[in-house]
């Protein structure tokens, strides 16, 4: 099982936007000017789109469908309600600090999945 890196949520997170921030097509909501939050988190976009999130200290990526699918059924993670109405998002998953699914090449594969489809 890989091992996680040590730290809060915040901290993991920071790590990936610190790590993904340097490709010229990625953006980070915190370093715009006025920037609101969507979703209550800081967002990481890729050509403008949102692909990664940090959300009541979890991690939010927008992947393919059948991958989300297939991170639930190995128990690392639950479709994203935004609304908490149950109207749950089908390419967007939420990972918990503890899921033993990495935070960083996960955030990659959102990243590509995102680029790929704008």
């Amino acid at each position: 099982m890989p091992s996680q890196p040590g730290g809060t949520p915040e901290a993991r997170y920071a790590a990936i936007v610190e790590a993904l921030i340097t490709i010229p097509e990625v953006s980070h909501a915190a370093d715009s000017m006025g920037a609101r939050k969507s979703f209550g988190a800081t967002e990481l976009k890729v050509k403008g789109k949102i692909f990664a999130m940090l959300s009541q200290g979890r991690l939010v990526v927008k992947v393919p469908r059948a991958r989300v699918d297939a991170l639930i059924a190995a128990g690392q993670g639950e479709r994203f309600d935004p609304r908490r109405d149950g109207r749950l998002m089908k390419e967007w998953i939420v990972i918990e600090p503890a899921s033993r699914e990495e935070w960083l090449p996960l955030a990659r594969e959102a990243m590509e999945f995102v680029a790929s489809k704008s």
